[in-house]
């Protein structure tokens, strides 16, 4: 299991498709899962620090959750399957935890309004997850090469989350 951090919200440039970006928090591979445009609004809002007049459903979720004195305790993508991405989220209530199944976006989604650690299981690691040498790359080396990886890039050709779920 690897410990992610989101590195940031982006569109291939080809079908303008919102892709999530998540690094190993202490690596230097990078997974990107292409999510749904009110997802990705729900994840940039957050990150931003924005709020909205009235509660989002990932604010109502995160709200009713809290009233019911539970609390998201951590999100992991589980599984690539048939290049559609899985994700859980761990709850825990009364010291009891449960899982919920979920598609990654919406668990990004809770984890940060949560403030929840983010996971992805090793063989999601291993399949999809992008990984750039160690060495002279600095930050700004890997985010145009990864602009250089989004130019070229077909959801088609890499795994994508489920919309239908």
């Amino acid at each position: 299991m690897h410990e992610m951090v989101i590195y940031g919200v982006s569109f291939d440039l080809v079908g303008k498709q919102p892709i999530v970006l998540l690094k190993t928090a202490d690596g230097n591979k990078f997974l990107p899962i292409w999510i749904g445009h009110p997802e990705a609004a729900a994840i940039l809002m957050k990150l931003q620090g924005a709020s909205t007049p009235r509660p989002m459903t990932h604010d109502l979720v995160t709200e009713i959750l809290g009233s019911l004195q539970a609390h998201v305790v951590r999100i992991t993508v589980t599984e690539l399957r048939e290049n559609t991405f899985y994700a859980q989220i761990t709850v825990q209530q009364d010291g009891s935890e449960v899982e919920i199944d979920s598609r990654p976006s919406d668990a990004i989604a809770l984890a940060i309004r949560a403030d929840a650690p983010i996971f992805a299981a090793d063989d999601v690691i291993e399949e999809s997850a992008i990984e750039f040498e160690d060495g002279d790359v600095n930050e700004e080396e890997m985010v145009a090469e990864f602009k250089r990886f989004l130019d070229d890039v077909t959801p088609d050709e890499f795994a994508v989350e489920d919309e239908e779920r």
